[in-house]
């Protein structure tokens, strides 16, 4: 019985291991054919697939800007202690104003309420406590105290209401007619740039690992592959939705916040005022990897932001009409004119 037993798990055991070696066998061989294969020395490079650019070369017209220290990046409380704890420098105009309020009205009006108060609170505490006053007041009613509590409210909150709902209108504002329009669209978990003026242009933006990024001398977990390329001092319509869930669009030294939601066109206006290399992120929790959705928005001059757009294979709006007028009279209709018989025509008298 014993050897019955015996003879069957041998069997078994080898039935397993034949099985095992049919499968890695021709696992084996592929991995084996594609290393040994020959690669020939004037292959063609492989193609990018569409939506994605190659890695800028010598010869390439443009190359990705170097970022500025302490520009359009956060600043760590090891470099500046101070400049951590409160906003970036800010380049736009929205931004400037926006700081402006904070640091000149909301800031110090803040803090003269809180020493106020404070102040309030010690002289009580001296002042009223029972070794100092042992009969207590029977005050209840005091019209002066009454009328100022209300009133100096009132007007604290008119002074910070005016500059408040100002900003407010100003970062609603309609972008004009010729404004670029770029189109933001988040994923799980990347974002996604088209360029619908400029023929369809689509970038794909994966966020770089932290020793590629500070290889190229970029702050970690903010640079990306591809950039968002905009043109700057110039208006920009920023579009944002999503293909899965809500994402936002956000870059803090622009002053720069909007949501992107799916099935739902969201646009805001922008206007970057000097060139730059500027940093963001996806702020709306999006799911397990939404920390690796950063966004770069790199801001060229004009020229090389066209220069930029052709090399992507897009184009420039009105090239097509401005290559037609530049064409002689009668070539873009397929019309060929005759000097010769017009002038010959023009001898004939009327009958």
């Amino acid at each position: 019985m014993m050897g019955h037993i015996h003879t069957r798990l041998k069997l078994g055991l080898i039935a397993l291991l034949a099985a095992a070696m049919a499968v890695l066998a021709p696992q084996a061989a592929i991995a084996q054919e594609v290393v040994g294969a020959d690669v020939p020395a004037s292959a063609e490079p492989m193609e990018v697939p569409a939506g994605e650019t190659e890695a800028p070369d010598a010869s390439s017209g443009y190359v990705p800007m170097d970022p500025v220290e302490g520009k359009g990046m956060p600043t760590s409380a090891e470099d500046d202690i101070w400049a951590s704890m409160t906003f970036q420098d800010q380049y736009t105009a929205d931004g400037a104003y926006a700081l402006g309020m904070h640091d000149y009205i909301l800031l110090p009006v803040i803090t003269l309420i809180s020493l106020f108060v404070l102040g309030l609170l010690l002289w009580v505490i001296v002042r009223y406590n029972r070794k100092s006053n042992p009969v207590p007041s029977k005050t209840t009613h005091n019209t002066l105290i009454e009328v100022v509590w209300t009133i100096v409210p009132v007007i604290i909150l008119v002074i910070i209401a005016v500059p408040s709902i100002t900003l407010l209108a100003r970062q609603y504002e309609t972008p004009p007619e010729d404004a670029i329009t770029i189109k933001a669209t988040g994923y799980q978990w990347y974002w996604g740039y088209t360029y619908p003026d400029h023929g369809e242009v689509e970038i794909i933006s994966n966020m770089l690992s932290d020793a590629d990024a500070i290889a190229n001398g970029e702050p970690a977990q903010l640079a990306v592959d591809n950039r968002m390329v905009v043109p700057a001092g110039v208006p920009l319509r920023i579009q944002t939705t999503a293909a899965d869930v809500i994402h936002a669009f956000a870059v803090p030294s622009l002053w720069f916040k909007i949501d992107a939601v799916p099935g739902r066109l969201n646009e805001k206006m922008l206007t970057i005022e000097e060139p730059g290399l500027y940093y963001g992120q996806c702020s709306e929790l999006c799911g397990a990897r939404h920390a690796y959705m950063p966004i770069a928005v790199e801001a060229l001059p004009m020229a090389e932001f066209e220069a930029w757009i052709l090399e992507q294979g897009g184009s420039l709006p009105g090239a097509e009409e401005a290559a037609e007028e530049a064409l002689p009279l009668g070539q873009e209709t397929g019309v060929e004119v005759d000097a010769d018989s017009d002038a010959a025509d023009a001898d004939i008298p009327a009958p």
